[in-house]
């Protein structure tokens, strides 16, 4: 891998950072701009700008989760029981969810 630029930056007391304005610059950057980060198997961070608001990048890592193990396992794959479909909804029946209310502070 070569490096093209290497800037640093410091975690505060709430693990915040500035991202140095080398690394803005590249990325396009801007206030308000959503970023994502990727580690790969070997530890390294990558970060990329998120330009569809709309993406869901926990779908986008749950997908590439699956579809490495289907690559890795494919012997795995079987066709879904809808038996199972029923015994997991009867499990959630009662279970009430409001997705639209705030997180806990220990949650954030």
């Amino acid at each position: 891998m070569s490096i093209l630029a290497e800037e640093t930056s410091k975690l505060t007391d709430r693990y915040q950072t500035t991202v140095p304005s080398g690394v803005r610059n590249r990325l396009k950057l801007g206030k308000g701009d959503r970023i994502r980060y990727c580690t790969d198997a070997d530890g390294r961070v990558y970060i990329e700008p998120v330009r569809d608001m709309d993406a869901d990048p926990a779908l986008g890592a749950f997908l590439d989760l699956l579809e490495a193990d289907i690559r890795t396992h494919p012997q795995r794959l079987a066709a879904f029981d809808g038996g199972l479909r029923e015994r997991l909804e009867t499990l959630v029946a009662d279970v009430d969810i409001d997705m639209d209310a705030a997180l806990s502070p220990d949650d954030e």
